[in-house]
C-alpha cells in the first residue's frame, strides 16, 4: 500500500511538471504567434489554446483528487485498525464499528475539498479451536471538488477506497485433568524399578501374594492378611518407598504439578485466561450394612481455579488408592473383587462437572472453551451389576463429551495420555483377563481423543514431558490463525 501511494505521488508530481512546462511553452510562444501575420497562425493558436488550457487544468483536478483519496485511504486504514485492537475483541461488533467510524470521521473532517462522504464499516468475529479472529472492512465513497473541470460542468471527481484489517488472539480455555490413581498406577516407572521390586519380593512365603516376586507396590491398610513377607509386615507400597523406587503415580503427580506451571507460562505468552481443575478416579466406596455403597469414582484434587500456583500445590496431594488387602477387600466390610478402576463412571462424572463450552472470547456473556486431559492405562476394572468387569472403556462416554458444543459449534476437546499397559505374559490373571484385548487399548483411547490430541508413554519414558507436549498441542491448535 505504501509503495503504491509513493508511486502515485511521484506520478502526480511528474504530471504537474509536464503541465507547467506546457503552460510555460505556450506563454513563451504567445508573442511570436500573435505577431505572426502569415496565414491563420494566430487564429489557429487561439483555437488550440482553449482545450490545451482546460486539459492542463483537469490534470490539476485529477492530481488533487488523487491526493485527497490518499488521505482518505489513510483514514480508512486507521479506522479498520481501530476496530480490531485488543480492547475491541472483547466488545460487540456494533461497538467496534462505532470506534472505526469515529476514527474515520475525525480524520476525514480535516481534508478540504471533499464532500458527500459515504462510509460503510463491517466488523465480524469468528471463533474456532485455533483462534478468535476479528475482521473489519471499511469502505468509503466521496467527491473531490474541481476547479477547471467545473467550468465544463464537471464539479467533482468521484473517489473511493477500501481497507481491511484482521487480528487474532488465543481463546480463553478451562482445562480439566482427569487422572487414574487406581492400584495399577503402583507399578514402578522404570525397568530397573520393576526389577528391584521383583527382587525385593522374590523371597516371600509361597502362599503369600508376593509369591515369586511382585512388581506392583500395592497400597494396603491391612497387609498382614496377604502374608507378604516384607520387613515389619509392611505392604509393597511402603517397601517401594523404603527402597527409593519411583512409581508411576509419582511421575504422574509431578507431571500434573509441572503442567500447572506450563499453563501459567503459556497463558501469559498468549495473553489469554486459563483455568485448571484436577480430578483423580478410582472406585470410591464406603462401608455400609450391605457391604459396599458406591459413590462417585471422582476425587477432587483442585477445583477450577485461575491460580496455577494453587493448582500445582494441590496436585502434590494426589495419592494412590489404598485398599484393605489384596483379597478383594476395598474396606474391611466391602469386597469389590479388586474392581478399582471405574473409567466409564469417571467420564460420566467429569462430563456432568464440565459446563457447556463457550467460544473462548472475552465478550460479555461468553465463557471459555473446554479441554479435558484424560490420563489412564485404559483398562476398565469395576463392579458392574454385581460382577467384576475387566474390559476396554466405552468410547460412547467420550463421544458424549465431545458432542457438547458452544454456540458457534466448538466442541469440548479430549486430550488423552495413554500410560501403556504392559503385557505380563507370565501372570495368569493378565493372560486370562487382559491379554485378549491388550493390543486394542491404545487404538481405543486414540478414538476417545480429539484429532491430534493423543500421546502414549511406556516404562522408562517421561510422563511429565509427554503431558506438557500434549498441553502445548491442545493450546497450539487453539492459537494458530487459519
Amino acid at each position: 500500500m505504501d509503495r503504491i501511494r509513493r508511486l502515485h505521488a511521484r506520478l502526480g508530481a511528474l504530471v504537474m511538471w509536464l503541465k507547467s512546462r506546457v503552460v510555460l511553452d505556450i506563454a513563451r510562444h504567445v508573442p511570436r504567434f500573435t505577431a505572426d501575420r502569415r496565414a491563420n497562425v494566430a487564429m489557429t493558436f487561439a483555437i488550440a489554446l482553449l482545450p490545451i488550457t482546460f486539459a492542463a487544468g483537469m490534470g490539476v483536478d485529477y492530481t488533487m483528487a488523487g491526493r485527497r483519496q490518499t488521505k482518505l485511504d489513510a483514514a480508512a486504514d486507521a479506522a479498520a485498525l481501530a476496530a480490531v485492537v485488543p480492547a475491541m475483541l472483547s466488545e460487540t461488533s456494533s461497538q467496534a464499528q462505532t470506534a472505526a467510524q469515529n476514527v474515520f470521521n475525525a480524520q476525514a473532517s480535516t481534508i478540504t475539498g471533499v464532500s458527500n462522504v459515504n462510509l460503510t464499516v463491517n466488523v465480524t468475529q469468528t471463533t474456532s479451536n485455533k483462534s478468535v479472529t476479528q475482521t473489519a472492512v471499511v469502505t468509503y465513497t466521496a467527491q473531490s471538488a474541481t476547479a477547471f473541470a467545473g467550468i465544463l460542468g464537471q464539479k467533482y471527481i468521484n473517489i473511493a477506497g477500501t481497507s481491511t484489517a484482521t487480528a487474532s488472539t488465543a481463546p480463553n480455555i478451562n482445562f480439566y485433568v482427569l487422572a487414574d490413581d487406581s492400584p495399577s498406577m503402583a507399578i514402578p516407572a522404570t525397568t530397573s524399578g520393576i526389577d528391584a521390586m521383583m527382587t525385593a519380593t522374590s523371597g516371600s512365603p509361597k502362599n503369600g501374594t508376593n509369591e515369586g516376586g511382585c512388581a506392583f507396590a500395592c497400597h494396603e491398610s491391612d497387609p498382614s492378611y496377604d502374608d507378604l513377607g516384607n520387613p515389619n509386615g509392611e505392604d509393597n507400597y511402603a517397601l517401594a518407598r523404603s527402597l527409593g523406587i519411583t512409581l508411576r503415580i509419582d511421575n504422574l503427580t509431578t507431571a500434573i504439578e509441572n503442567l500447572a506451571s506450563t499453563a501459567a507460562t503459556t497463558e501469559a505468552s498468549n495473553n489469554a485466561t486459563y483455568q485448571m481443575a484436577i480430578y483423580t478416579f478410582d472406585t470410591n466406596a464406603s462401608s455400609g450394612r450391605n457391604g459396599c455403597t458406591y459413590g462417585s469414582p471422582l476425587n477432587t484434587i483442585a477445583g477450577l481455579t485461575s491460580n496455577m500456583t494453587t493448582a500445582s500445590n494441590d496436585a502434590s496431594n494426589i495419592s494412590m488408592l489404598e485398599v484393605y488387602n489384596n483379597s478383594g477387600l476395598l474396606t474391611s466390610t466391602c469386597n469389590d473383587s479388586d474392581g478399582d478402576t471405574d473409567i466409564d463412571d469417571s467420564l460420566t462424572g467429569i462430563n456432568s462437572i464440565m459446563p457447556t463450552p463457550g467460544n473462548g472470547t472475552s465478550k460479555s456473556g461468553d465463557s471459555p472453551q473446554e479441554v479435558l486431559f484424560f490420563v489412564t492405562d485404559g483398562v476398565e476394572d469395576y463392579m458392574n451389576g454385581g460382577n467384576r468387569q475387566i474390559s476396554l472403556l466405552n468410547t460412547a462416554n467420550c463421544t458424549a463429551i465431545k458432542n457438547r458444543v458452544s454456540s458457534n459449534g466448538l466442541p469440548i476437546r479430549i486430550a488423552v495420555l495413554y500410560l501403556n499397559y504392559l503385557p505380563l505374559p507370565s501372570n495368569s490373571f493378565y493372560t486370562a483377563n487382559v491379554e485378549p484385548f491388550q493390543p486394542n487399548i491404545g487404538t481405543t483411547l486414540q478414538s476417545c481423543a480429539s484429532p491430534g490430541l493423543y500421546q502414549e508413554v511406556t516404562t522408562d519414558q517421561d510422563i511429565s514431558t509427554a503431558l506438557a507436549t500434549l498441553f502445548i498441542d491442545a493450546v497450539n491448535t487453539a492459537h494458530l490463525t487459519d
